[in-house]
């Protein structure tokens, strides 16, 4: 039995970690060199009213920051203690790496936490290299931003599996012997899977068990109180609303003013999650198709449809006969609808799809795994992250496995009659079937009764949170607020709409919650 849920949950949260990374992908990333690094300070007065005796050693912790590595104009890095198991405070510690960007006026309202999605991309490496594009210029002169990578992720106390790059291309990149569907096609990707799985316990330190979006969000509460905030301010993008959503449900009396961008909807399951992104994925495909068909570069002809059809000529060729790469990589359909996908993050990373696109078309596969390679953030042959290992860990404890083999009939029927283009290439077996640990989470509605106005932004034609979910969080939360954006690409804040940024700012700046339902064209 194919799982549908399987596959498109270890393939399409990595997808949702390029939150951040899509900025480099379209040329729009910048980092800042020092001129002067900033001098080792400590951080405000913990809160620590209410706190429990056997949490308090961890919310009376005092931090102190000082210089990044690699250098970082104002940024301050720091390392935060947390329980391993929030249940269990004794039973053993983690760290948490932060990053703060200190408000450029001189005086801060506070600190806002950001989280750039995931589950897997580092909170530390978006504010320390892109707090531009993680805050527009208004929120950055108020607020100390502040970055840390979740549990699992990054610096923090890390998820580790393969030690070897090429194990790792090897999981990600290697053909199956065996034909696409068949029983032993799937058996094979199991066993690859299982590899992961065994290496992931073996190097982790057995830290799996923890990696879940509720310790995750019991950690904010730390971050909060450590850095002498009574409400969390908080801007969550992709998975970090869901992080954010699910802190509300545990501290709603601890939420100040909480902006979920690009959300993904708490209640829906892995089943759905993964039939509804590549529902998402084709229509911004077609959007892609349209504009492409529009230019004198575009290497497809005619209609939408008929571009559509000869893409999926195009995938069904390397399918059959894989391109070799220079580094010996073959080229198949998977990892070209991986570099399609990566491309399609940002409406203005197109021109990269079109240009990979013509080259495959002429027997190049170069530049596919360049989109292939960002999508994973590997350069030069290694991993630059752990983003893949942090998101399968989550993402295997979060999804409960709970869908009905005619769920799954049900759910590819669907997508090969409303997804023909990726259909054929997004479903398989399911991986976490053979993580080490069975699943903890839930799939619930959130409502977090008592919690202060949340901002929910949504994209009209967001392929990787469709924008669906955000109408859904937002109905769900008793003080959700929904912003929409009308448009593509994922996440709707600091991209270019000054009627959602000048909503979403005047309601972390002076508290004042944008009108429930407000369309931005």
């Amino acid at each position: 039995m194919i799982h549908t849920s399987g596959r498109t949950r270890r393939m399409l949260g990595v997808v949702a970690a390029l939150a951040a990374a899509s900025f480099a992908l379209s040329g729009c990333l910048s980092s800042q060199i020092p001129a002067e690094q900033p001098r080792s300070t400590a951080s405000a007065a913990p809160v620590t009213d209410g706190v429990s005796a056997d949490l308090l050693p961890f919310y009376s912790q005092t931090l102190s920051w000082g210089p990044c590595e690699p250098a970082a104009s104002q940024m301050e890095c720091t390392t935060l203690t947390a329980p391993l198991d929030w249940d269990n405070p004794g039973e053993g510690e983690i760290e948490l790496a932060m990053v703060r960007s200190r408000a450029e006026s001189g005086t801060a309202i506070g600190s806002l936490l950001t989280n750039p999605g995931g589950p897997g991309a580092s909170g530390v490496g978006y504010i320390r290299d892109s707090v531009t594009h993680a805050a527009g210029d208004a929120v950055r002169a108020q607020f100390d931003v502040i970055g840390f990578d979740p549990r699992g992720v990054g610096d923090s106390t890390a998820v580790e599996c393969f030690t070897d790059a090429a194990d790792m291309d090897a999981y990600l990149f290697d053909i199956p012997d065996n034909p696409r569907g068949s029983d032993a096609w799937s058996d094979e990707l199991l066993e690859g899977a299982a590899e992961f799985a065994a290496a992931c316990e073996e190097n982790s330190g057995g830290i799996l068990p923890y990696i879940t979006t509720e310790q995750s969000a019991r950690d904010m509460d730390l971050i909060r109180a450590v850095l002498g905030d009574n409400e969390l301010y908080y801007l969550g993008y992709s998975y970090g609303t869901f992080l954010g959503a699910t802190y509300a449900k545990l501290y709603p009396e601890n939420v100040g003013r909480m902006v979920l961008d690009a959300a993904i909807d708490p209640s829906v399951s892995g089943l759905d999650v993964g039939t509804t992104q590549g529902l998402g994925f084709e229509s911004a495909l077609r959007a892609y198709m349209a504009d492409c068909l529009g230019s004198d570069e575009c290497p497809f002809r005619g209609s939408v449809d008929q571009g559509m059809a000869d893409l999926g000529t195009l995938l069904a060729s390397v399918d059959r006969t894989p391109q070799q790469a220079p580094d010996g990589r073959m080229l198949g359909a998977d990892s070209l609808l991986t570099a399609i996908v990566a491309a399609l993050y940002s409406q203005e990373s197109w021109g990269y799809l079109t240009a990979a696109l013509t080259d495959v078309m002429q027997g190049d596969p170069a530049l596919a795994f360049s989109l292939a390679d960002f999508y994973y953030n590997r350069s030069d042959g290694e991993y630059l992250d752990n983003q893949t290992e942090a998101f399968t860990a989550y993402n295997c404890l979060d999804y409960p496995d709970d869908s009905t083999p005619e769920q799954e009939a049900a759910a590819e029927e669907l997508l090969a009659a409303e997804a023909p283009t990726v259909a054929p290439y997004w479903s398989g077996p399911d991986g976490c079937s053979v993580w080490p640990y069975e699943p903890s989470g839930v799939r619930e509605r959130i409502t977090a009764e008592g919690a202060a106005p949340i901002v929910v932004v949504g994209t009209t034609n967001d392929p990787a949170t469709p924008y669906e979910w955000s109408v859904s969080l937002a109905e769900q939360l008793s003080s959700g607020v929904l912003v929409t954006r009308v448009g593509e690409g994922h996440s709707g804040y600091n991209k270019g709409n000054s009627c959602v940024d000048d909503a979403v700012e005047a309601y972390l700046l002076e508290g004042a919650a944008p009108e429930d339902g407000l369309r931005c064209e």
